[in-house]
């Protein structure tokens, strides 16, 4: 049950993660960051939340889709 729980936060998190991402390079005007140093970081940002949506793709079909062998 915990591992579905957290394959859920995990899609969840790559979602807030992209936002993240999307919100520094293209809607902030931050006077403090210059706008090279907030497209490194929103870049930064987007290609981790690539990851995280893919190990979240392989745990949710590891613990939805996958028969379990406990009884055995």
């Amino acid at each position: 049950m915990m591992q579905q729980v957290g394959a859920i936060f995990s899609t969840f998190m790559v979602f807030v993660y992209l936002g993240l991402g999307i919100f520094l390079i293209f809607f902030t005007d931050f006077s403090s960051l210059d706008k090279p140093v907030r497209v490194i970081m929103g870049s930064t940002v987007i290609f981790y939340a690539l990851y995280r949506a893919y190990r979240a793709y392989v745990k949710i079909v590891e613990v939805f889709f996958t028969k379990d062998n406990e009884a055995d």
